[in-house]
């Protein structure tokens, strides 16, 4: 739908939309408060025909064209308290946002809802290819005999090390989100305490994160033993397990097989509704409440040295039944629970303030 051009003015854009003092001015995406809730929020592109794509919480946005210029918009109604990843789609490609200085790697942006909470000590380090994340200088080799091939596995000792944080899709946290400059400054501003960090990347997150021990043995036997072969402070007796949507499924069935290795969690959007051959079907989250996970639990398993935090966004109303189940039967498992939920849908841009805090509170 065609905005008249005043519309541009109230997201405080002067002149005729295309001309030289109009993208002078342009720091997109920009919110109005909406009629009925909410907010609109204006996305300008500059150049040839494109799309937003966001993350998870929306289909695809076609931008509409000005005129004869080369100002593209879409003015997108969005839901209060929403922080979301989204990028540019062209015929060339995938593109971050050139006018917003929050990206997501080099190829993303991030946009939030003015009444979306502030994410402390996670850094602007600004969009576009030429990003580049600071990354820890510890690299370890691992050879898996149980997982097989060989990854590289990142160390970070923040505030000098102390309890092992693995954080699960590692290279997420590494290349796409500055999680050692976050957890850096944390320590640094007293809110969580020196750890040391272990970036596991993965190779087959389908695989590797199901309901299987395989990876839970391949950490106990080979990679703890490399990390305490570093000579860095880690403390694998208050190991803290990370991990977001397959990963956080991932990290609550080890909490509940493994509970000798894992009994600290912090789990944001974990794929409670996986059960063998979920994934498989037409709607994966359509199947018994809880999933796997649950059914293991009704078994009466003993998680009353479990401290788990779990985050879910606010607007993945499916997901919400799963976990709030899993959430309720940990709880009278004997687990220590702590339940939180973010302002997103299923995206990492929002997890990353949950998984400071809820580290933090882990190791509490």
């Amino acid at each position: 739908m065609r905005l008249p051009e005043d519309a541009f003015a109230a997201y405080g854009l002067p002149g005729e939309p295309g001309s030289e003092g109009f993208w002078a001015a342009v720091g997109t995406p920009a919110s109005v408060p909406a009629e009925g809730g909410g907010w609109a929020t204006l996305f300008l592109w500059r150049g040839s025909p494109a799309r937003i794509g966001f993350e998870s919480w929306s289909p695809p946005v076609a931008l509409d064209r000005w005129g004869g210029t080369d100002c593209w918009y879409a003015q997108v109604r969005m839901p209060a308290r929403l922080r979301v990843t989204y990028q540019f789609l062209t015929d060339g490609g995938a593109f971050a946002d050139p006018f917003n200085p929050l990206g997501a790697g080099g190829d993303r942006s991030i946009a939030a809802t003015p009444d979306a909470p502030a994410q402390p000590h996670w850094p602007v380090l600004g969009a576009g290819a030429d990003q580049v994340l600071p990354l820890p200088s510890t690299r370890l080799r691992w050879t898996s005999g149980r997982l097989g091939g060989r990854r590289t596995v990142r160390v970070h000792p923040a505030g000098g090390g102390g309890p092992v944080v693995l954080l699960l899709d590692g290279d997420d946290w590494l290349y796409l989100h500055p999680a050692m400059t976050a957890f850096d400054a944390a320590v640094a501003a007293g809110d969580l305490p020196p750890v040391t960090l272990v970036f596991l990347p993965t190779r087959d997150r389908e695989v590797e994160f199901g309901c299987r021990p395989g990876l839970w043995e391949a950490v106990r036997d080979e990679l703890l033993p490399l990390v305490a072969q570093t000579g860095l402070p880690a403390d694998p007796d208050r190991l803290v397990v990370a991990g977001q949507s397959l990963g956080g499924l991932s990290a609550m069935y080890a909490a509940v097989e493994f509970p000798d290795l894992v009994s600290r969690v912090a789990c944001q959007s974990p794929s409670l509704w996986w059960a063998p051959g979920a994934a498989d079907l037409a709607d994966p989250l359509a199947g018994p409440l809880g999933g796997a996970v649950a059914a293991r639990l009704r078994e009466r398993v003993d998680l009353s040295g479990l401290r788990v935090a779990f985050d879910v966004g606010e607007h993945e109303t499916r997901m919400l039944p799963h976990c709030a189940y899993v959430e309720t039967l940990a709880a009278q498992a004997g687990a220590t629970v702590r339940v939180s939920r973010s302002p997103s849908g299923h995206d990492r841009a929002s997890w990353r303030h949950a998984l400071l805090r809820d580290v933090a509170w882990a190791l509490g």
